[in-house]
């Protein structure tokens, strides 16, 4: 079986990939929106089936980098089922609410908000959480009103990237820091297994559990048009972010980017 391949250069000037397809800007939003509508009631089943639960393993970590402390207010965006923000709390669970880190979670996809309150509800997380639902691209925030910025498997599914990282440094006070972990390239000793694994059992297994093949092939396709390490970091200084790095988890199949608001 041959693995499908990137798209070729976009026909329009201002096309942008959705998975391997190119599709106009005004387009994509709608797009993704359709993918995480459906998929969203069993998102948090299927992110532990596709990574063996690694994926807990690799957000602890994002939230160690961070550090948050009490008093701090941080946004997450993309935050989807709200597992970086329940993280994020979770230490101050006994602390009075004004001892805890403030989280602001946004998510362009109202189904995925729905369910991260119902989380933060019955896990009784109230005070010191806020949702919302909006573009990552026209965040609803004051300049400089954040100490840290957070987005978790979020970004490659922006239409316009450097907008994102532009708007997450506007938010961000000065001093303030910026993490992303998002899927990336894995070493060549892992590629041939992890394409496989994408694009074979991947789309098999999101039709059996999730019943949506295409929304995790489009998931899969996604990783594979992101910019890799290196140029992501080039796009998050390009932004204006200072100090930026990258480190690597699980052979690269993810990458913890940091940077600090300059």
């Amino acid at each position: 079986m041959t693995e499908p391949t990137p798209p070729d250069a976009p026909t329009a000037p201002d096309a942008v990939p959705f998975g391997f397809r190119n599709v106009a800007p005004e387009d994509k939003s709608g797009l993704v929106r359709g993918v995480f509508d459906s998929v969203s009631s069993r998102y948090d089943i299927m992110n532990d089936v596709m990574s063996g639960g690694l994926h807990r393993l690799w957000k602890d970590a994002m939230v160690r980098r961070l550090r948050p402390r009490p008093g701090e207010h941080v946004v997450d965006v993309a935050g989807g089922t709200g597992d970086i923000a329940l993280r994020i709390l979770e230490p101050f669970r006994d602390a009075a609410v004004t001892a805890r880190p403030r989280v602001t979670v946004l998510d362009i996809n109202e189904s995925m908000v729905r369910v991260g309150r119902d989380r933060a509800f019955d896990r009784g997380f109230i005070a010191g959480l806020e949702w919302g639902c909006c573009d990552a691209q026209a965040l609803p925030l004051p300049d400089g009103c954040a100490d840290a910025y957070t987005v978790a498997f979020g970004m490659r599914n922006m239409t316009d990237v450097p907008a994102a990282l532009r708007e997450a440094r506007r938010v961000l006070r000065p001093g303030g820091r910026f993490l992303c972990l998002e899927f990336s390239r894995v070493t060549p000793t892992l590629a041939p297994l992890y394409d496989a694994y994408s694009f074979r059992l991947l789309p098999v297994m999101g039709r059996v559990i999730a019943r949506d093949a295409e929304s995790y092939r489009y998931l899969a396709e996604s990783i594979r048009t992101f910019p890799a390490q290196d140029a992501f970091a080039e796009m998050i200084t390009a932004a204006g972010f200072g100090r930026v790095g990258y480190r690597n988890l699980s052979g690269g199949i993810v990458a913890l980017h940091a940077g600090w608001r300059t």
